[in-house]
């Protein structure tokens, strides 16, 4: 009796994955059926409008356009950061007894953090592991019937970090659209700024400003 008991729960177990399975599978038909417009995403405004001159998005599935974007949103970000940090760093520079006093393109150099870099690059790793869970098929980066390769799921919001602690993030999507909309131009103009100042400081040798 105990073992037909059993039997009876496997036999039940692997009748509900099998109907899990399917659910998703008929979610992810669903998803690579439905029309998809690239411009419903955030980041067209004027003056360009919708500026693909290349024409880089036509043709592309839906998850294969939001893995992109979510690429653009990490990169803003960062620009953002590194084009406020980058200049204030070289007049203001506390650490280490304030004696770095040089061009920001080659501190990392003068510290003893150049050594820790594998570290810093390690924890960055950890993190980008768990964004695979917002792909299409998690353990199945190269699923072809997706669209693709790397098929973000239509259900994340790009750049979306489940971090929110002063609850900024609009609540009505035409405003959450709007911001989002002005993060990218922010992070666009961000991103030729800091490469606008590299290049200026690996062209001179010199500090941004000589104050």
């Amino acid at each position: 009796m105990l073992q037909m008991e059993e039997d009876e729960l496997e036999q039940a177990r692997l009748a509900t994955e099998a109907s899990l399975a399917a659910a998703e599978e008929e979610a992810l038909q669903e998803w690579l059926d439905a029309e998809f417009d690239v411009r419903s995403l955030a980041g067209i405004s004027a003056p360009l409008g919708f500026w693909d001159p290349a024409g880089l998005s036509e043709g592309r599935s839906e998850g294969t356009a939001r893995f992109w974007r979510e690429v653009e949103v990490k990169h803003s970000r960062v620009a953002m950061l590194a084009v406020v940090g980058f200049p204030i760093a070289e007049q203001w520079h506390p650490l280490w007894g304030g004696q770095i006093d040089v061009p920001s393109y080659v501190a990392f150099q003068q510290t003893p953090l150049q050594n820790f870099w594998p570290v810093v690059v390690g924890l960055i790793a950890i993190y980008e592991l768990f964004s695979v869970f917002t792909f299409a098929r998690p353990y199945d980066l190269y699923y072809s019937a997706s669209g693709g390769w790397w098929q973000i799921r239509p259900d994340h919001p790009p750049g979306d970090l489940r971090f929110d602690p002063l609850g900024l993030k609009p609540a009505d999507p035409e405003a959450r659209l709007e911001m989002e909309t002005k993060e990218l131009n922010h992070g666009r103009a961000a991103m030729i700024g800091i490469a606008g100042m590299v290049a200026q400081e690996l062209a001179t040798g010199a500090k941004l400003f000589l104050l």
